[in-house]
């Protein structure tokens, strides 16, 4: 049975060092098959105009679109020539609630991401992405440091 892994990209370093560990990881494994998933932060608005709304949608499948070519293709490369299968997915939404419906929809048996780089204000307000998937997570998730 194949083990399916999920991997949160982040553009950063600490995006690069999950995707390593889940690299390694699915080489001892074997027969398992990697998610590489990159989550853009989206709140949706219900208050805008139609003209809004379309411009916003434009621009977001704008961003999918460049997420997918500056961060996700070249980590699927990287995986493929290492002879591992992969698949990249690229969303909107809040990075660990997406994470997990993504692993909840996949059958992903863990979830890798890096240590979270989030600093400041928001951090102490919010909370990481990263310690909001820990709490919350309905998988086991690795955090890389």
């Amino acid at each position: 049975m194949t083990t399916k892994l999920l991997i949160g990209l982040d553009g950063q370093s600490s995006g690069d060092r999950a995707l390593t560990f889940a690299e390694n990881l699915a080489k001892l494994i074997g027969d398992a098959e990697l998610l590489v998933v990159y989550v853009i932060e989206w709140s949706p608005y219900s208050f805008q105009t139609p003209e809004e709304n379309a411009q916003r949608h434009k621009r977001r499948e704008e961003e999918i679109s460049t997420a997918m070519e500056r961060v996700v293709t070249p980590a699927l490369e990287r995986l493929e020539a290492a002879g591992i299968t992969a698949q990249g997915i690229v969303r909107h939404g809040n990075v660990a609630d997406t994470l997990d419906s993504i692993a909840a929809k996949q059958n992903v048996s863990q979830i890798i991401v890096g240590r979270s780089t989030e600093t400041g204000l928001s951090k102490r307000i919010f909370g990481s992405s990263t310690a909001n998937l820990v709490m919350g997570a309905n998988v086991p998730v690795t955090v890389v440091s």
